[in-house]
This record gives C-alpha cells, sequence and structure tokens, in this order.
C-alpha cells in the first residue's frame, strides 16, 4: 500500500486543527453557560480615615449609615495646645519682623552693618516658617471627608484618646457601584471592554444589564483566570457595597 501523498497529509492536519479549533470554541463557549462567575458589587472610592496626630476625640460627626458631603468635618481633636503654639509663633514672628524694621532702619542711618540686617531677616524667615508649621499642625485637628458618601464603620468614640495612623472611619463614596469578577482566562479570546452581560443579584432578586470597562493586563497563573471591572448600564438605588451574585455573558458565536 503506497502511503499518503503529501497533499494529502496536509490537508489531513488542516481538517484535524479546524475540528480542533471548533471543539476548542464551543468548549469555551459552553463553559460560559455552565462556570457560574460571581460578582462583587463595590463602591468607587472606600478609604479608612485615620489620626494625624496622637490626641483626644471632643466630636464625631459621623454615625453607621450616615450620608456626608464632601469636605464636612467628620472627626475633630482638642487642640487647646496647637492653638497656643500657633497664637506664640505668631507673636514671635511680629517681634521679629519688628527688629528687622529697626535694623533697616539703622542701616539707612549707617547705625547697623549688612551682616546685623540679615542676621535679623533670618530670624523672621525663622519664625515665619514656625508659624506655617504650627498653622499646618492645628490643621490636623480635624479631619474631613475627602469625598461625598456614607460612614461604613466607626473606630473611635468622644473622648477617646488615640494615637497617630490610628483608624478613626472607614467610608465609601456615594457614586455609580463598580462590579469586580474574575473570568476564565480564555474568555480574553472574544471578551472585549464593553461587552455586556447581566447580573443576577442574591440580596435583591432582581437581573441588572452592565457592560465591562476594564480588563486586568494579566492572566492569574494559578488559577488560569482574568479580574475585571465593570458598570451598571443604568443606576440602582437599592443595590449596595458588598452585595454580590452571579454573571452571565453571551459570547459570540463560533
Amino acid at each position: 500500500m503506497k502511503p499518503p501523498s503529501i497533499l494529502i497529509q496536509v490537508a489531513l492536519w488542516a481538517g484535524a486543527a479546524l475540528l480542533s479549533q471548533d471543539a476548542w470554541a464551543a468548549q469555551g463557549a459552553a463553559s460560559v453557560d455552565a462556570t457560574p462567575v460571581r460578582v462583587l458589587l463595590a463602591p468607587a472610592l472606600e478609604t479608612t480615615l485615620v489620626s494625624l496626630m496622637p490626641g483626644r476625640v471632643v466630636e464625631v460627626n459621623a454615625a453607621l449609615g450616615q450620608a456626608f458631603a464632601k469636605g464636612r468635618v467628620l472627626v475633630r481633636f482638642d487642640c487647646a495646645e496647637q492653638q497656643a503654639r500657633v497664637a506664640m509663633s505668631e507673636a514671635e514672628r511680629s517681634s521679629a519682623e519688628q527688629e528687622l524694621e529697626v535694623k533697616l532702619h539703622l542701616q539707612g542711618l549707617q547705625q547697623a552693618t549688612e551682616v546685623e540686617v540679615g542676621l535679623a531677616a533670618n530670624v523672621v524667615n525663622r519664625a515665619r516658617a514656625q508659624v506655617r508649621m504650627y498653622k499646618a499642625q492645628l490643621a490636623h485637628c480635624s479631619v474631613s471627608a475627602p469625598f461625598s458618601g456614607y460612614t461604613a464603620k466607626v473606630l473611635v468614640r468622644p473622648f477617646q484618646g488615640v494615637a497617630a495612623n490610628q483608624p478613626l472611619l472607614e467610608v465609601v463614596s456615594d457614586g455609580p457601584l463598580k462590579l469586580r469578577l474574575n473570568v476564565p482566562g480564555v474568555w480574553l479570546r472574544w471578551l472585549k471592554t464593553d461587552t455586556p452581560f447581566s447580573v443576577a443579584i442574591d440580596e435583591t432578586g432582581k437581573t441588572y444589564e452592565a457592560r465591562v470597562s476594564a480588563i486586568n493586563a494579566r492572566v492569574d497563573a494559578v488559577s488560569q483566570t482574568v479580574e475585571l471591572e465593570a458598570k451598571l448600564v443604568a443606576r440602582a438605588p437599592e443595590l449596595l457595597p458588598g452585595m454580590s451574585g452571579n454573571a452571565r455573558f453571551n459570547p459570540p458565536a463560533p
């Protein structure tokens, strides 16, 4: 029996490759329906506000779940000592500025040297810098909201002493929620930014439409999944950060 010609072998290999690709595509499409993709709702912004100074809390203007506007003072400290330092430094600055004026006047009368005037000017600059430093420390006596949102956790109480860098509040923004999910890496064959999908949220029992907004540039080597972020098509006030559900994609036909 004669061996098949090279052309026949090439044709057989090409046919096998096409069948393999079709099978792989079918497997990938089937996995979209078979693999549940969990989705987590997350706020657009969230952070933990910390104390920038050691001190005693005198006021907490935040409660669990309470809404606040950007710039609102949420925590205030007892800062009598810092205020006294600012007043003292301003008095020293004023005295140094008056001394400089005297030296300049005397220099005009040729009764003070240029060196004396320079030294007096240095004292003024140091006093002004000290005022700025103490005012910066005084600004740490209140913690303001970096964005409008809600209080997620209150970690401090009035009249409590705190250390520097101690957590005070956990806050989340009131903007549109983000959806976070991990999908199989093979979906990158067809998954793109702005790909639509639906998500069924467990807590509400409703289904919402969403679109992919960001795709991680790296596939996890262990799980062979890629991280996605998505946004809801329409605003849904009943949804809260921390809710979860299942996403359903409709891949294009192979």
